[in-house]
């Protein structure tokens, strides 16, 4: 037996755990951070590098884009290089190209290096989750997918918030330089206390499936694109979207059919045969879709009807991060204890009751209620994001644990970039629906209209001072409602979702 199989087979001492721990989550974090952190600041970065806002979207597109690329692959580049190299390279090479997006003196150059950086950020996450599961005890993988996950759900909440107040306070570039303390500590703790424990190298020299890879980066890029333009763009009404709709389906169909016949796939869809693991990945699709979806369009509806600031929005949002922060190391433990698919259902039951008590907001909601009705959105994040983790990779030999941590949060960024797209499209689509009922009876002349013009007369309102009162008041109404049907649509799907998790096998 080798040194690193022998020293891999012994625990790591309580204060050696708790420091890989750390160093782990500060990598997951700095991912997760910086998958919404540039969002609040494109405005700015756009007026510095020279370009309109709406090119500055891609920013996030390069970043977002690239990543999904790389995370399917990443069980093959862990089998071929070795999973602790690949965490340590990724890492260090992010933190490189964090760098680079700092000091970048153009608009291209920022988006070349925000491409490398997402590159980079791909193999981190389901690394990390890898590397993690297999130093901790097998009767805590539970806690330890608590401790991952609290990660992943607290950074894209405080991301919009820390870009805006660095953004506000210093310069943009430094939500870039802050990754490179964070990223040189959590790759040295790291590698210094898993080089003597986890093998040096990979052992499986498969060559890598090219035409696999490229018609995934062809699907990918052009969903992604579909997906931050089509809003825009009015979706399937303009040729741009339909053209990228067609990419995406042509290429993931000849995906499907390349993968499922290939020798060496680059994509292990082998996995979608384990039942635990497709319930599981279908409802983090749906679940994360539907939550994402919520953070997005309260925001907006602050910030366009309430008068809300980037950072007041920000933060009456990223209150669902506290309930986060300290129920999801509880919901982990809870997860090695009772069968997983009772807290998925909890969680997935709280989001509907949630949905459906923000389906009811008014033009008096305070920001007290609005903060203190999102706590407990981090709680139902906890208990389905951490059970689903855990269904999906039980009973998976140790060498099949980064690829399916790979292609479940893949489809979890996928359900992100839809959910959010999603969620503004309904909306709208809604919200112009509402504007249409509401003018309709403006032009009946009822009873409610008469005394409103009743009052603006006294008021001492000119006809066109009044005309334009109204069609605000119209507008913020329609919003109104719109959200509320957003959320109504939301707390119906987990409820679906619910049903689902029970196809999903106890324990493999």
């Amino acid at each position: 037996m080798s040194r690193a199989s022998s020293a891999a087979s012994e625990s790591l001492p309580p204060g050696q755990l708790v420091a890989l721990t750390i160093a782990l989550s500060l990598a997951v974090f700095m991912n997760a951070l910086d998958v919404s952190i540039a969002n609040v600041s494109v405005p700015n970065i756009s007026g510095d590098l020279g370009v309109s806002s709406q090119h500055g979207t891609w920013i996030i597109t390069s970043f977002a884009a690239a990543r999904a690329i790389l995370l399917p692959i990443t069980g093959w580049m862990a089998r071929r290089v070795g999973e602790l190299r690949l965490f340590v390279w990724s890492t260090l090479a992010f933190t490189a190209f964090s760098l680079l997006c700092g000091l970048a003196w153009s608009f291209p150059v920022l988006v070349a290096a925000r491409a490398l950086q997402g590159m980079a950020a791909g193999p981190v996450m389901p690394l990390s989750q890898s590397l993690l599961l297999a130093n901790f005890p097998r009767h805590r993988h539970g806690f330890a997918n608590g401790i991952w996950a609290m990660m992943i759900v607290v950074g894209p909440v405080l991301g919009p918030i820390l870009g805006g107040w660095i953004t506000d306070n210093y310069h943009w570039p430094w939500i870039f330089n802050l990754n490179v303390p964070i990223g040189v500590v959590a790759a040295l703790v790291t590698w210094l206390l898993l080089r003597d424990r986890m093998p040096a190298r990979g052992h499986d020299r498969t060559p890598i499936d090219l035409v696999g890879l490229a018609l995934l980066a062809t699907g990918v890029v052009a969903l992604q694109t579909l997906f931050d333009q089509g809003n825009d763009d009015a979706w399937f009404s303009s040729p741009f979207i339909v053209g990228c709709g067609l990419v995406a389906l042509v290429a993931f169909a000849f995906l499907l059919v390349w993968e499922l016949t290939d020798e060496h796939p680059v994509v292990d869809l082998a996995l979608f045969a384990r039942r635990n693991f497709l319930v599981a990945t279908i409802a983090i699709t749906f679940g994360y879709m539907a939550y994402f979806g919520g953070i997005v369009v309260l925001p907006l509806w602050l910030q366009n009807d309430f008068g809300y600031t980037a950072t007041w929005a920000g933060i009456t949002t990223a209150s669902l991060g506290i309930g986060a922060v300290l129920f999801s190391p509880i919901a982990g433990r809870l997860t090695d204890r009772f069968d997983p698919r009772l807290l998925v259902t909890f969680g997935f039951l709280l989001f509907a009751v949630l949905s459906f008590a923000k389906a009811d907001a008014n033009p008096q909601i305070t920001f007290e209620r609005l903060f203190l009705t999102r706590l407990p959105w981090g709680v139902g994040s906890a208990c389905f994001l951490i059970p689903l983790l855990t269904l999906s990779t039980a009973g998976l030999p140790p060498d099949r644990v980064a690829a399916a941590s790979g292609l479940f949060n893949f489809m979890r960024l996928l359900a992100m970039s839809f959910g959010t797209s999603l969620s503004q499209t309904v909306w709208d689509r809604r919200l112009d629906l509402h504007d249409h009922h509401l003018t309709s009876q403006l032009a009946a002349h009822g009873p409610n209209v008469e005394r409103w013009w009743a009052q603006a007369r006294q008021a001492g309102l000119s006809h066109e001072q009044a005309m334009a009162e109204l069609s605000a008041t119209i507008s913020h109404q329609s919003a109104l409602l719109g959200l509320n049907d957003a959320y109504w649509l939301a707390g119906w799907l987990f409820i679906g979702l619910t049903a689902l998790i029970w196809f999903a096998r106890p324990a493999e």
